[in-house]
Protein backbone atom coordinates (compact mmCIF):
# COMPACT_ATOMS: atom_id res chain seq x y z
CA UNK A 1 0.00 0.00 0.00
CA UNK A 2 2.19 2.70 -1.53
CA UNK A 3 -0.06 5.75 -2.37
CA UNK A 4 0.65 7.38 0.64
CA UNK A 5 2.14 11.14 -0.53
CA UNK A 6 -0.29 10.95 -3.76
CA UNK A 7 -0.29 14.97 -3.33
CA UNK A 8 3.07 14.66 -4.57
CA UNK A 9 3.71 13.78 -8.12
CA UNK A 10 1.01 15.45 -9.20
CA UNK A 11 4.45 17.50 -8.23
CA UNK A 12 5.61 16.68 -11.38
CA UNK A 13 2.61 18.56 -12.56
CA UNK A 14 2.72 21.78 -10.48
CA UNK A 15 2.38 20.21 -6.89
CA UNK A 16 6.67 19.55 -6.02
CA UNK A 17 7.96 22.30 -4.37
CA UNK A 18 9.83 24.11 -6.68
CA UNK A 19 11.48 26.76 -6.06
CA UNK A 20 13.17 30.27 -6.33
CA UNK A 21 16.48 30.65 -7.79
CA UNK A 22 18.72 33.10 -6.51
CA UNK A 23 22.28 34.36 -6.08
CA UNK A 24 23.97 35.18 -2.78
CA UNK A 25 22.99 39.06 -2.92
CA UNK A 26 19.90 37.61 -2.24
CA UNK A 27 20.82 36.32 0.86
CA UNK A 28 22.23 39.48 2.20
CA UNK A 29 18.43 40.43 2.77
CA UNK A 30 17.00 40.87 6.12
CA UNK A 31 16.97 38.06 8.82
CA UNK A 32 18.83 35.74 6.49
CA UNK A 33 22.14 34.47 7.88
CA UNK A 34 24.37 34.28 5.02
CA UNK A 35 27.07 31.81 6.15
CA UNK A 36 24.43 29.27 6.83
CA UNK A 37 22.41 29.73 3.48
CA UNK A 38 25.85 29.17 2.03
CA UNK A 39 26.63 25.85 3.93
CA UNK A 40 23.69 24.49 1.30
CA UNK A 41 25.83 23.45 -1.39
CA UNK A 42 24.33 22.23 -5.10
CA UNK A 43 27.11 20.06 -5.81
CA UNK A 44 27.02 18.06 -2.68
CA UNK A 45 23.49 18.00 -2.89
CA UNK A 46 23.42 16.61 -6.28
CA UNK A 47 26.33 13.53 -5.40
CA UNK A 48 23.79 12.57 -2.29
CA UNK A 49 20.81 12.49 -4.44
CA UNK A 50 22.36 10.54 -7.26
CA UNK A 51 24.35 8.17 -4.61
CA UNK A 52 20.84 7.20 -3.20
CA UNK A 53 18.84 7.14 -6.13
CA UNK A 54 21.31 4.90 -7.73
CA UNK A 55 20.47 0.80 -8.45
CA UNK A 56 23.47 0.40 -6.01
CA UNK A 57 20.38 1.09 -3.60
CA UNK A 58 17.72 -1.29 -5.50
CA UNK A 59 15.16 1.07 -5.07
CA UNK A 60 15.50 1.33 -0.86
CA UNK A 61 12.58 -1.15 -0.42
CA UNK A 62 12.46 -2.04 3.56
CA UNK A 63 13.31 -5.77 4.69
CA UNK A 64 15.50 -6.12 1.21
CA UNK A 65 19.57 -5.12 0.95
CA UNK A 66 18.14 -1.82 -0.52
CA UNK A 67 17.44 -1.23 3.07
CA UNK A 68 20.65 -2.26 4.72
CA UNK A 69 22.43 0.06 2.60
CA UNK A 70 20.60 3.09 2.30
CA UNK A 71 20.48 3.23 6.10
CA UNK A 72 24.28 2.53 6.45
CA UNK A 73 24.62 5.29 3.80
CA UNK A 74 22.58 8.31 6.23
CA UNK A 75 23.83 7.03 9.27
CA UNK A 76 27.70 7.40 8.10
CA UNK A 77 26.65 10.50 6.36
CA UNK A 78 25.26 11.86 9.74
CA UNK A 79 28.32 10.50 11.61
CA UNK A 80 30.57 12.94 9.11
CA UNK A 81 28.87 16.01 9.63
CA UNK A 82 29.41 15.45 13.21
CA UNK A 83 26.08 15.22 14.27
CA UNK A 84 25.18 13.17 18.08
CA UNK A 85 23.25 10.14 18.20
CA UNK A 86 19.42 10.45 17.91
CA UNK A 87 18.70 7.72 20.28
CA UNK A 88 21.31 7.43 22.91
CA UNK A 89 24.31 6.18 21.77
CA UNK A 90 22.36 5.01 17.88
CA UNK A 91 21.59 6.48 15.38
CA UNK A 92 18.68 3.83 14.75
CA UNK A 93 14.93 3.47 16.05
CA UNK A 94 14.00 0.18 15.55
CA UNK A 95 10.39 -0.13 13.48
CA UNK A 96 9.13 -3.27 14.10
CA UNK A 97 7.35 -4.18 11.29
CA UNK A 98 5.40 -7.34 9.51
CA UNK A 99 6.17 -7.98 5.70
CA UNK A 100 3.27 -9.45 4.16
CA UNK A 101 2.67 -11.18 0.84
CA UNK A 102 -0.93 -11.91 -0.58
CA UNK A 103 -1.66 -13.81 -3.97
CA UNK A 104 -5.36 -14.62 -5.05
CA UNK A 105 -5.71 -18.02 -5.57
CA UNK A 106 -7.67 -17.26 -8.53
CA UNK A 107 -6.66 -14.74 -10.77
CA UNK A 108 -9.64 -14.11 -11.80
CA UNK A 109 -12.34 -12.80 -9.31
CA UNK A 110 -15.96 -13.59 -10.38
CA UNK A 111 -18.91 -12.07 -9.23
CA UNK A 112 -22.50 -13.49 -9.70
CA UNK A 113 -25.91 -12.40 -9.51
CA UNK A 114 -28.98 -14.29 -9.91
CA UNK A 115 -28.73 -12.88 -14.32
CA UNK A 116 -25.02 -13.93 -14.64
CA UNK A 117 -21.39 -13.35 -13.85
CA UNK A 118 -18.87 -10.86 -14.18
CA UNK A 119 -15.18 -11.87 -14.46
CA UNK A 120 -12.14 -9.30 -12.98
CA UNK A 121 -8.75 -10.04 -14.30
CA UNK A 122 -5.95 -9.50 -11.07
CA UNK A 123 -4.16 -6.11 -11.64
CA UNK A 124 -5.76 -5.60 -14.92
CA UNK A 125 -9.39 -4.80 -13.02
CA UNK A 126 -8.76 -6.02 -9.25
CA UNK A 127 -6.03 -5.99 -6.89
CA UNK A 128 -6.65 -7.21 -3.63
CA UNK A 129 -5.09 -8.14 -0.26
CA UNK A 130 -5.06 -8.99 3.30
CA UNK A 131 -3.58 -7.92 6.58
CA UNK A 132 -4.65 -10.46 8.77
CA UNK A 133 -1.75 -12.59 9.65
CA UNK A 134 -3.31 -16.13 8.65
CA UNK A 135 -1.84 -18.37 6.11
CA UNK A 136 -5.02 -18.79 4.33
CA UNK A 137 -8.22 -16.31 3.83
CA UNK A 138 -11.36 -17.63 2.75
CA UNK A 139 -14.36 -16.00 1.83
CA UNK A 140 -17.45 -17.67 0.21
CA UNK A 141 -20.43 -15.86 -1.34
CA UNK A 142 -19.88 -12.79 0.44
CA UNK A 143 -22.69 -9.98 -0.55
CA UNK A 144 -21.71 -6.99 -1.91
CA UNK A 145 -23.29 -3.95 -0.60
CA UNK A 146 -22.90 -0.54 -2.29
CA UNK A 147 -22.31 2.05 0.64
CA UNK A 148 -21.25 5.56 -1.27
CA UNK A 149 -18.34 7.00 -0.10
CA UNK A 150 -18.22 4.84 2.96
CA UNK A 151 -18.07 8.01 5.65
CA UNK A 152 -19.41 8.15 8.91
CA UNK A 153 -18.62 11.76 9.74
CA UNK A 154 -21.09 13.05 12.64
CA UNK A 155 -19.40 16.71 12.72
CA UNK A 156 -21.09 17.12 9.45
CA UNK A 157 -24.49 15.36 9.23
CA UNK A 158 -23.24 12.34 7.09
CA UNK A 159 -23.45 8.33 7.93
CA UNK A 160 -23.29 5.91 4.64
CA UNK A 161 -23.48 3.18 6.99
CA UNK A 162 -26.85 4.06 8.95
CA UNK A 163 -29.30 1.40 9.45
CA UNK A 164 -26.97 -1.09 8.05
CA UNK A 165 -25.45 -3.87 8.93
CA UNK A 166 -22.65 -5.09 6.89
CA UNK A 167 -21.40 -8.09 9.12
CA UNK A 168 -20.34 -10.75 6.63
CA UNK A 169 -20.81 -8.35 3.85
CA UNK A 170 -17.89 -7.06 0.94
CA UNK A 171 -18.83 -3.28 1.09
CA UNK A 172 -18.00 -1.14 -2.21
CA UNK A 173 -17.01 2.80 -1.80
CA UNK A 174 -15.75 5.24 -3.69
CA UNK A 175 -12.68 7.42 -3.03
CA UNK A 176 -12.59 10.95 -1.98
CA UNK A 177 -15.24 12.76 0.21
CA UNK A 178 -18.98 14.47 -0.69
CA UNK A 179 -16.78 18.23 -0.53
CA UNK A 180 -15.22 17.62 -3.91
CA UNK A 181 -18.44 17.76 -5.54
CA UNK A 182 -20.54 19.71 -3.54
CA UNK A 183 -18.79 22.72 -2.12
CA UNK A 184 -21.47 22.85 0.68
CA UNK A 185 -20.37 19.93 2.30
CA UNK A 186 -17.66 18.95 4.16
CA UNK A 187 -14.70 21.23 4.14
CA UNK A 188 -15.90 21.89 0.26
CA UNK A 189 -12.95 20.97 -2.12
CA UNK A 190 -10.18 20.67 0.52
CA UNK A 191 -10.31 16.95 0.99
CA UNK A 192 -10.69 15.74 4.59
CA UNK A 193 -9.23 12.36 6.22
CA UNK A 194 -12.87 10.79 5.69
CA UNK A 195 -11.92 10.82 1.90
CA UNK A 196 -8.79 8.46 2.33
CA UNK A 197 -8.78 5.09 1.29
CA UNK A 198 -7.06 4.67 4.98
CA UNK A 199 -10.32 5.90 6.40
CA UNK A 200 -12.50 3.53 4.43
CA UNK A 201 -10.43 0.22 4.87
CA UNK A 202 -10.71 1.60 8.83
CA UNK A 203 -14.54 2.20 8.68
CA UNK A 204 -15.31 -0.65 6.92
CA UNK A 205 -14.00 -2.88 9.68
CA UNK A 206 -15.09 -0.51 12.23
CA UNK A 207 -18.51 -2.06 10.87
CA UNK A 208 -17.45 -5.33 10.67
CA UNK A 209 -17.54 -6.09 7.11
CA UNK A 210 -15.57 -9.01 5.88
CA UNK A 211 -14.43 -6.82 3.43
CA UNK A 212 -14.09 -4.25 1.31
CA UNK A 213 -13.15 -2.66 -2.47
CA UNK A 214 -12.74 0.57 -3.31
CA UNK A 215 -13.93 1.99 -6.72
CA UNK A 216 -10.84 3.66 -8.25
CA UNK A 217 -11.45 7.09 -10.54
CA UNK A 218 -8.08 8.92 -11.19
CA UNK A 219 -9.59 12.12 -10.72
CA UNK A 220 -11.23 11.91 -7.37
CA UNK A 221 -8.03 9.49 -6.48
CA UNK A 222 -5.71 11.91 -7.80
CA UNK A 223 -3.44 9.03 -9.28
CA UNK A 224 -4.11 6.53 -12.16
CA UNK A 225 -4.42 2.58 -11.95
CA UNK A 226 -0.61 1.83 -12.88
CA UNK A 227 -0.14 3.41 -9.53
CA UNK A 228 -2.71 1.07 -7.33
CA UNK A 229 -1.42 -1.76 -9.31
CA UNK A 230 1.89 -1.45 -8.37
CA UNK A 231 1.38 0.06 -5.06
CA UNK A 232 -1.08 -2.92 -3.76
CA UNK A 233 0.31 -5.91 -5.25
CA UNK A 234 3.76 -7.41 -3.97
CA UNK A 235 4.69 -7.73 -0.77
CA UNK A 236 3.55 -4.82 1.97
CA UNK A 237 4.34 -3.92 5.31
CA UNK A 238 2.28 -2.55 8.16
CA UNK A 239 2.49 -1.87 12.04
CA UNK A 240 2.88 -5.04 14.00
CA UNK A 241 -0.79 -5.28 15.24
CA UNK A 242 -1.00 -7.01 19.19
CA UNK A 243 -4.13 -8.95 17.62
CA UNK A 244 -1.87 -9.70 14.56
CA UNK A 245 -4.85 -8.12 12.60
CA UNK A 246 -7.58 -9.82 13.07
CA UNK A 247 -9.58 -6.27 13.98
CA UNK A 248 -9.16 -5.70 9.92
CA UNK A 249 -11.39 -6.99 7.69
CA UNK A 250 -10.57 -10.44 6.10
CA UNK A 251 -9.52 -8.21 2.56
CA UNK A 252 -8.74 -5.02 1.21
CA UNK A 253 -8.43 -4.19 -2.41
CA UNK A 254 -9.78 -2.02 -5.25
CA UNK A 255 -11.45 -2.65 -8.68
CA UNK A 256 -10.90 0.18 -11.35
CA UNK A 257 -13.62 2.24 -12.17
CA UNK A 258 -14.43 0.01 -15.19
CA UNK A 259 -15.28 -2.90 -13.44
CA UNK A 260 -17.13 -0.64 -11.12
CA UNK A 261 -19.38 0.39 -13.60
CA UNK A 262 -19.71 -3.57 -15.00
CA UNK A 263 -20.41 -4.70 -11.59
CA UNK A 264 -23.28 -1.99 -11.43
CA UNK A 265 -24.77 -3.10 -14.85
CA UNK A 266 -24.72 -6.63 -13.23
CA UNK A 267 -26.57 -5.77 -10.58
CA UNK A 268 -28.93 -3.71 -12.10
CA UNK A 269 -28.50 -0.84 -10.91
CA UNK A 270 -27.44 2.43 -12.84
CA UNK A 271 -23.98 3.49 -12.77
CA UNK A 272 -26.10 6.77 -11.66
CA UNK A 273 -26.22 5.67 -7.86
CA UNK A 274 -22.61 7.09 -7.71
CA UNK A 275 -23.96 10.66 -8.19
CA UNK A 276 -27.17 9.55 -5.94
CA UNK A 277 -24.13 9.24 -3.49
CA UNK A 278 -22.79 12.09 -3.52
CA UNK A 279 -25.57 14.02 -2.02
CA UNK A 280 -27.31 13.93 1.63
CA UNK A 281 -29.32 11.23 2.56
CA UNK A 282 -28.53 8.52 0.47
CA UNK A 283 -28.98 4.98 1.80
CA UNK A 284 -26.65 2.27 1.18
CA UNK A 285 -27.54 -0.09 -1.58
CA UNK A 286 -27.71 -3.84 -1.51
CA UNK A 287 -26.31 -5.10 -5.03
CA UNK A 288 -27.65 -8.74 -5.20
CA UNK A 289 -24.01 -9.82 -5.92
CA UNK A 290 -21.77 -12.38 -4.48
CA UNK A 291 -17.99 -12.77 -4.75
CA UNK A 292 -15.84 -15.27 -3.11
CA UNK A 293 -12.14 -14.84 -2.22
CA UNK A 294 -9.38 -16.83 -1.54
CA UNK A 295 -6.11 -15.40 -0.66
CA UNK A 296 -2.37 -17.25 0.52
CA UNK A 297 -0.65 -14.98 2.68
CA UNK A 298 3.30 -15.42 3.72
CA UNK A 299 4.69 -13.61 6.13
CA UNK A 300 7.72 -12.43 8.21
CA UNK A 301 8.32 -10.05 11.20
CA UNK A 302 11.49 -8.15 11.27
CA UNK A 303 12.73 -4.61 11.76
CA UNK A 304 13.53 -1.68 9.84
CA UNK A 305 15.02 2.15 11.08
CA UNK A 306 14.39 5.56 11.20
CA UNK A 307 17.76 7.06 11.23
CA UNK A 308 18.24 9.78 13.69
CA UNK A 309 20.58 12.81 14.54
CA UNK A 310 20.62 15.35 16.28
CA UNK A 311 22.15 18.67 17.12
CA UNK A 312 21.69 20.21 20.40
CA UNK A 313 20.31 23.37 21.27
CA UNK A 314 22.74 26.06 23.02
CA UNK A 315 20.24 27.23 26.11
CA UNK A 316 17.01 24.99 25.50
CA UNK A 317 17.89 21.68 24.69
CA UNK A 318 14.93 19.92 25.87
CA UNK A 319 13.58 21.69 23.38
CA UNK A 320 13.24 20.35 19.77
CA UNK A 321 12.60 20.87 16.17
CA UNK A 322 12.11 17.91 13.72
CA UNK A 323 12.96 17.63 10.69
CA UNK A 324 11.76 14.36 8.34
CA UNK A 325 12.23 12.83 5.17
CA UNK A 326 11.72 9.51 4.68
CA UNK A 327 14.45 7.14 3.17
CA UNK A 328 12.70 4.37 1.42
CA UNK A 329 11.04 3.69 -1.94
CA UNK A 330 9.36 0.72 -4.29
CA UNK A 331 12.55 -1.23 -4.42
CA UNK A 332 12.22 -3.75 -7.42
CA UNK A 333 8.87 -4.24 -9.45
CA UNK A 334 7.65 -5.39 -12.27
CA UNK A 335 10.27 -4.31 -15.35
CA UNK A 336 9.80 -1.59 -17.95
CA UNK A 337 11.66 -1.34 -20.97
CA UNK A 338 14.06 -3.82 -19.11
CA UNK A 339 13.83 -1.38 -16.18
CA UNK A 340 12.65 -2.87 -12.72
CA UNK A 341 14.16 -1.30 -10.33
CA UNK A 342 12.46 2.00 -8.38
CA UNK A 343 15.20 4.37 -7.67
CA UNK A 344 12.98 7.53 -6.17
CA UNK A 345 15.13 9.89 -6.78
CA UNK A 346 12.24 12.81 -6.55
CA UNK A 347 10.58 10.49 -3.76
CA UNK A 348 12.44 10.73 -1.79
CA UNK A 349 16.58 10.88 -2.50
CA UNK A 350 15.79 14.37 -2.86
CA UNK A 351 14.31 14.46 1.01
CA UNK A 352 16.95 12.53 2.18
CA UNK A 353 19.75 14.76 0.81
CA UNK A 354 18.22 17.80 1.87
CA UNK A 355 18.53 16.60 5.96
CA UNK A 356 22.46 16.55 5.01
CA UNK A 357 22.57 20.45 3.73
CA UNK A 358 20.13 21.14 6.31
CA UNK A 359 22.60 19.99 8.93
CA UNK A 360 25.57 21.54 7.47
CA UNK A 361 23.69 25.02 7.66
CA UNK A 362 22.57 24.60 11.06
CA UNK A 363 26.35 24.02 11.48
CA UNK A 364 27.59 26.94 9.82
CA UNK A 365 25.35 29.95 11.52
CA UNK A 366 26.91 32.38 13.04
CA UNK A 367 24.14 32.36 15.95
CA UNK A 368 23.59 28.45 16.86
CA UNK A 369 20.19 27.61 17.50
CA UNK A 370 18.87 27.54 21.22
CA UNK A 371 16.54 24.60 20.61
CA UNK A 372 17.58 20.78 19.83
CA UNK A 373 17.15 19.96 16.12
CA UNK A 374 16.57 16.16 15.18
CA UNK A 375 17.37 15.05 11.53
CA UNK A 376 14.88 11.93 11.09
CA UNK A 377 15.15 9.81 8.13
CA UNK A 378 12.14 7.41 8.47
CA UNK A 379 11.60 4.28 6.95
CA UNK A 380 8.54 2.51 5.09
CA UNK A 381 6.59 6.09 4.63
CA UNK A 382 5.65 4.39 1.10
CA UNK A 383 3.88 1.15 2.79
CA UNK A 384 1.76 4.30 5.02
CA UNK A 385 3.53 6.16 6.68
CA UNK A 386 4.79 3.32 9.25
CA UNK A 387 7.97 4.92 10.21
CA UNK A 388 6.48 7.89 11.29
CA UNK A 389 3.48 6.60 12.82
CA UNK A 390 5.71 4.19 15.17
CA UNK A 391 8.16 7.32 16.21
CA UNK A 392 4.64 9.14 16.98
CA UNK A 393 3.81 6.13 19.23
CA UNK A 394 7.22 5.80 20.81
CA UNK A 395 8.43 9.37 20.72
CA UNK A 396 12.35 9.12 21.40
CA UNK A 397 12.37 13.32 22.37
CA UNK A 398 8.59 14.53 24.69
CA UNK A 399 6.08 15.05 21.78
CA UNK A 400 4.60 18.53 24.73
CA UNK A 401 8.68 19.55 24.16
CA UNK A 402 8.76 19.13 20.34
CA UNK A 403 7.90 22.29 18.70
CA UNK A 404 7.23 21.68 15.27
CA UNK A 405 7.59 18.85 12.09
CA UNK A 406 9.15 20.27 9.18
CA UNK A 407 8.81 17.55 6.40
CA UNK A 408 10.44 17.41 3.10
CA UNK A 409 9.03 14.80 0.99
CA UNK A 410 10.10 15.45 -2.39
CA UNK A 411 11.38 18.47 -4.42
CA UNK A 412 10.48 19.37 -7.64
CA UNK A 413 13.11 19.64 -10.45
CA UNK A 414 11.16 21.49 -12.44
CA UNK A 415 12.03 24.89 -12.12
CA UNK A 416 11.99 28.19 -9.77
CA UNK A 417 8.70 29.53 -8.69
CA UNK A 418 8.07 32.53 -7.00
CA UNK A 419 5.33 31.16 -4.88
CA UNK A 420 5.30 28.39 -2.37
CA UNK A 421 2.03 26.16 -1.57
CA UNK A 422 1.98 25.02 1.91
CA UNK A 423 -0.39 21.33 1.63
CA UNK A 424 -3.78 22.08 4.18
CA UNK A 425 -3.50 25.66 4.37
CA UNK A 426 -5.05 26.94 7.55
CA UNK A 427 -4.00 24.13 9.50
CA UNK A 428 -1.32 25.15 11.70
CA UNK A 429 1.04 28.74 12.74
CA UNK A 430 3.67 27.19 11.37
CA UNK A 431 2.42 28.76 7.74
CA UNK A 432 3.03 32.22 9.72
CA UNK A 433 6.72 31.24 9.81
CA UNK A 434 6.86 30.35 6.38
CA UNK A 435 5.25 33.38 5.40
CA UNK A 436 8.02 35.24 7.12
CA UNK A 437 10.78 33.32 5.68
CA UNK A 438 9.33 33.20 2.31
CA UNK A 439 9.17 37.25 2.19
CA UNK A 440 13.12 37.31 3.05
CA UNK A 441 13.63 35.57 -0.51
CA UNK A 442 11.13 37.77 -2.19
CA UNK A 443 8.41 34.82 -2.49
CA UNK A 444 4.83 34.27 -1.31
CA UNK A 445 2.93 32.10 -0.07
CA UNK A 446 -0.27 30.09 -2.04
CA UNK A 447 -2.33 27.14 -1.16
CA UNK A 448 -1.76 23.97 -2.98
CA UNK A 449 -3.30 23.81 -6.50
CA UNK A 450 -5.50 20.88 -5.28
CA UNK A 451 -6.53 20.96 -2.10
CA UNK A 452 -9.32 17.77 -3.46
CA UNK A 453 -6.19 15.11 -3.27
CA UNK A 454 -5.87 15.59 0.50
CA UNK A 455 -2.50 16.32 0.50
CA UNK A 456 -2.46 17.17 4.43
CA UNK A 457 -2.91 13.13 4.88
CA UNK A 458 -0.59 11.74 2.79
CA UNK A 459 2.91 12.07 4.34
CA UNK A 460 4.77 12.12 7.49
CA UNK A 461 4.21 15.26 8.77
CA UNK A 462 0.21 13.99 9.06
CA UNK A 463 1.52 11.88 12.13
CA UNK A 464 2.62 13.87 14.21
CA UNK A 465 -0.07 16.04 13.29
CA UNK A 466 -2.19 13.30 15.14
CA UNK A 467 0.34 13.26 18.25
CA UNK A 468 -0.77 17.16 18.31
CA UNK A 469 2.80 18.90 16.60
CA UNK A 470 1.96 20.91 14.31
CA UNK A 471 3.30 19.92 11.08
CA UNK A 472 4.80 21.14 7.85
CA UNK A 473 4.39 20.19 4.12
CA UNK A 474 5.08 22.25 1.31
CA UNK A 475 4.40 22.00 -2.43
CA UNK A 476 5.52 23.89 -5.27
CA UNK A 477 4.19 27.11 -6.71
CA UNK A 478 2.53 27.36 -10.39
CA UNK A 479 4.83 31.03 -10.76
CA UNK A 480 7.50 29.94 -13.02
CA UNK A 481 10.19 32.88 -12.42
CA UNK A 482 11.83 31.65 -15.75
CA UNK A 483 11.33 33.87 -18.99
CA UNK A 484 11.70 31.06 -20.89
CA UNK A 485 8.42 29.10 -20.83
CA UNK A 486 9.48 26.61 -23.52
CA UNK A 487 12.21 25.31 -21.34
CA UNK A 488 9.61 25.12 -18.26
CA UNK A 489 7.68 23.24 -20.63
CA UNK A 490 10.19 20.82 -22.18
CA UNK A 491 11.47 20.01 -18.30
CA UNK A 492 7.45 19.64 -16.83
CA UNK A 493 7.17 17.36 -19.95
CA UNK A 494 10.41 15.84 -19.38
CA UNK A 495 9.55 14.36 -15.85
CA UNK A 496 5.87 14.25 -15.39
CA UNK A 497 4.78 10.95 -14.75
CA UNK A 498 7.28 9.73 -12.92
CA UNK A 499 5.51 9.16 -10.01
CA UNK A 500 6.07 5.53 -8.51
CA UNK A 501 7.74 4.82 -11.85
CA UNK A 502 11.23 3.00 -12.85
CA UNK A 503 12.00 6.35 -14.29
CA UNK A 504 12.25 8.41 -11.17
CA UNK A 505 15.98 9.17 -12.11
CA UNK A 506 18.08 12.09 -12.31
CA UNK A 507 18.82 12.79 -15.22
CA UNK A 508 19.92 16.37 -17.76
CA UNK A 509 16.35 17.67 -17.35
CA UNK A 510 17.06 18.62 -13.70
CA UNK A 511 17.00 21.82 -12.13
CA UNK A 512 19.31 21.31 -8.84
CA UNK A 513 19.26 25.28 -8.26
CA UNK A 514 15.84 25.76 -7.55
CA UNK A 515 15.83 22.93 -5.25
CA UNK A 516 18.68 24.19 -3.54
CA UNK A 517 16.80 27.73 -2.67
CA UNK A 518 13.72 25.77 -1.51
CA UNK A 519 16.22 23.59 0.80
CA UNK A 520 17.58 27.04 2.07
CA UNK A 521 13.90 28.50 2.71
CA UNK A 522 13.20 25.05 4.87
CA UNK A 523 16.08 25.38 6.70
CA UNK A 524 15.52 29.78 7.51
CA UNK A 525 11.86 28.55 9.31
CA UNK A 526 13.61 26.38 11.32
CA UNK A 527 16.49 28.12 12.29
CA UNK A 528 13.84 31.22 12.71
CA UNK A 529 11.69 28.48 15.57
CA UNK A 530 15.31 27.48 16.79
CA UNK A 531 16.22 30.91 18.31
CA UNK A 532 12.38 32.08 19.49
CA UNK A 533 10.83 30.17 22.95
CA UNK A 534 7.11 30.07 21.26
CA UNK A 535 5.18 26.70 20.33
CA UNK A 536 3.06 27.23 17.27
CA UNK A 537 -0.12 25.79 17.67
CA UNK A 538 -3.23 24.32 15.01
CA UNK A 539 -5.12 27.36 13.91
CA UNK A 540 -8.66 27.27 15.41
CA UNK A 541 -10.68 26.03 12.56
CA UNK A 542 -8.76 23.45 12.53
CA UNK A 543 -10.21 19.98 13.39
CA UNK A 544 -6.51 19.35 15.17
CA UNK A 545 -6.54 22.11 17.76
CA UNK A 546 -7.65 20.73 20.21
CA UNK A 547 -4.94 17.98 19.94
CA UNK A 548 -2.49 20.71 20.32
CA UNK A 549 -4.56 22.43 22.78
CA UNK A 550 -4.12 19.34 24.74
CA UNK A 551 -0.25 18.59 24.17
CA UNK A 552 0.34 21.78 25.15
CA UNK A 553 -1.44 21.84 28.57
CA UNK A 554 -3.84 24.25 27.24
Amino acid sequence: MTIKNLVLIPALAGVFLSCQQGNSNQHQTDGLDSAALAAIDEDTYKAHVVKLSSDEFLGRKPFTKGDTLTVAYIEQQFKALGLQPGNGDSYFQEVPLVEIASEPKNKVLTFKSATGSLSAQHLDDYVIGSRRLQDQIDVAESELVFVGFGIVAPEFGWDDYAGLDVQGKTVVAMVSDPGRYDKNLFKADTMTYYGRWKYKYEEAARQGATGVLLIHETEAASYGWNVVRSGWSGPQLDLIAEDDGASFTAFEGWISNKTAHKLFQLAGVSPEVMEEAKKPGFKAKPLQVTTSVGIRNTFRKSTSNNVIAKLEGTTRPDETIIYTAHWDHLGVGEPVDGDSIYNGAIDNAAGVAALFEIAKAFQAAKVQPERSILFVALTAEEEGLLGSAYYAQHPLYPLNKTVANLNMDAFSPIGATKDVSIVGIGQTEIEDYVERSAAKFGRVVKGESDPTSGGFYRSDHFNFVKAGIPGLFMGAGTEALSTDTADVARRKAALDGRYHTVTDEVDENWDFGGIIEDIRLFFDIGYTLSLEDTFPNFKTKSEFKSLGDKRLGL
